[in-house]
């Protein structure tokens, strides 16, 4: 990648299509090549939405390759290489390198619970190790740790580092780290709740989950918000909003792999600890996507 004001728009965290508890290559190839012709800036493999937890390294640096050949330079490519582990997150973030993929996106330390200097120092650690560019990861809401803006100020003064996937889902905090960070530093939504208000801040994009099931009509808002046209950013986030909602009436990536399962795209395969969705909530899925014209009730 040659400059990374390339990282903008709508991104969108791939899920992994499983078959028979094995990587789907057939599948994930279609999904990918529906986000190219959709319009998505770039994808994210191994991302949690990829269930990168329950990939093992040999899966999860297939995968990126895999990824790396079937994009062919058409979008960007924002490897998943966050660990819990900083030893290993320093290998997959190598791989990704090599792979070349354009940049790597890297998780805060889950479970571990580490201080702000732990974090600081974890990401400096991978950083100094693999020269490829980083954005970091803050989702408070499955790590446990909350990186604060003024940790992200201090690593931001870090050359390599280049951005944040932030999702604490507060414009609070989105407004804190752009101001404390320096002048060019990436500033990307986590959330698709607040990907619409974090743009109209300041952000250059989203991460998104939804974008895995209506990658156009997401690509359509974030166009009509840069060309001026702002109504119609409102019109069509309010109408995804019930979609947006019904992303996370389960841990993710549960509900959006049901919701490709149900337009006929994989297999409703997911690794165990999570399963498949069942009962009132798949029917609340199915409801909303009906809604929506996206399946026939």
């Amino acid at each position: 990648m040659s400059d990374t004001k390339e990282i903008q728009g709508i991104i969108t965290a791939i899920i992994t299509p499983f078959k028979d508890n094995k990587v789907d290559k057939k599948a994930y190839q279609s999904l990918v090549e529906m986000q190219i012709k959709a319009g998505i800036s770039g994808i994210v493999p191994c991302g949690t939405t990829g269930e990168s937890a329950t990939l093992d390294f040999d899966e999860h640096e297939m995968l990126i390759d895999y990824t790396l050949e079937l994009v062919n330079r058409r979008m960007t490519v924002i490897a998943g290489t966050g660990s819990n582990n900083t030893k290993e997150a320093i290998k997959l973030t190598a791989h990704a390198k090599k792979a070349g993929a354009d940049a790597a996106l890297t998780i805060t330390p889950y479970y571990n619970k580490p201080t702000q200097n732990g974090m600081f120092e974890h990401f400096r650690a991978i950083a100094e190790a693999v020269d490829i560019p980083l954005i970091l990861y803050n989702v408070p809401g499955r790590t446990g740790v909350n990186m604060l803006p003024e940790t992200v100020a201090r690593l931001s003064e870090i050359k390599n580092i280049i951005g944040i996937k932030e999702a604490t889902g507060s414009l609070q905090q989105v407004t804190e780290t752009m101001k404390l960070c320096r002048k060019g530093f990436i500033v990307l939504s986590g959330d698709d709740f607040t990907a619409l208000p974090s743009i109209a801040i300041g952000a250059k994009g989203v991460i998104s989950v939804t974008s895995n099931i209506v990658p156009a009509e997401m690509v359509e808002m974030f166009r009509a918000y840069k060309s001026g046209t702002m109504q119609k950013a409102i019109d069509i986030n309010l109408k995804l909003w019930p979609l947006h909602n019904a992303m996370f009436i389960e841990s993710n990536p549960i509900p959006v792999k049901a919701a490709a399962h149900l337009r006929g795209w994989i297999s409703n395969e997911i690794r165990l600890p999570l399963t498949p969705m069942a009962g009132p909530n798949l029917n609340k899925l199915k409801t909303t996507m009906t809604e929506l014209g996206l399946i026939n009730g």
